[in-house]
């Protein structure tokens, strides 16, 4: 009889990655790859790119475990790395232009906007739609929960560059947000 082993706790499984078992590594990249896509689609919008990116981040991920010093969540630590790798993408395509000219802004006007009937996934597709800076940095400040200063430092951006980044990334939603909702009572009448 074949006896299948799971790790049953986080600090199993982590013991299990740092003996380079295979049952442990793939159990660690089953539970853990469908979350840490998403993410990689929230910075690099090609499905085909992100799953690349995942894959060279679980690579890290398993070449750095001994460096995880278990003093916070190892989640989050895996996390980390895969949000550098994804900013690494970014940074290293030359297409990928992080910082977005002041003439393609849009201005705003004080329009009313409603976020009672928008789904977590329409607002995802909104932030898709952001221009790469616009994204990377919403993502990082209102999803991934960066600082400024962590933000400029991921990016080498200014801290300025950065807020004033979100800021546009704000206001495009909000305009977007507010286009559809028009574009709904027009349908719905």
């Amino acid at each position: 009889m074949l006896f299948k082993k799971t790790f049953t706790t986080e600090k199993e499984l982590l013991r299990g990655c740092l003996r380079a078992e295979r049952k442990a590594q793939q159990q660690l990249y089953e539970q853990y790859s469908g979350k840490f896509l998403a993410i990689c689609i929230r910075y690099v919008k090609d499905r085909d790119l992100a799953e690349d990116v995942m894959i060279e981040g679980f690579m890290k991920i398993f070449e750095k475990l001994t460096q995880f010093e278990e003093k916070g969540s190892f989640e989050g630590w895996m996390k980390r790395i895969i949000v550098t790798q994804s900013l690494l993408t970014l940074r290293n395509n030359k297409n990928l232009n992080m910082e977005v000219t002041m003439d393609s802004t849009l201005q705003v006007a004080d329009t009313i906007y409603e976020l009672k009937h928008l789904e977590t996934a329409e607002l995802m597709e909104l932030i898709k739609e952001l221009p790469v800076g616009y994204r990377t940095v919403f993502n990082l400040y209102a999803v991934e929960g960066y600082s400024h200063a962590e933000i400029a430092d991921l990016l080498g951006i200014t801290e300025s560059t950065s807020k004033s980044q979100l800021n546009r990334a704000r206001n495009v939603l909000k305009q977007k947000i507010a286009d559809q909702q028009i574009k709904e009572r027009r349908i719905n009448g």
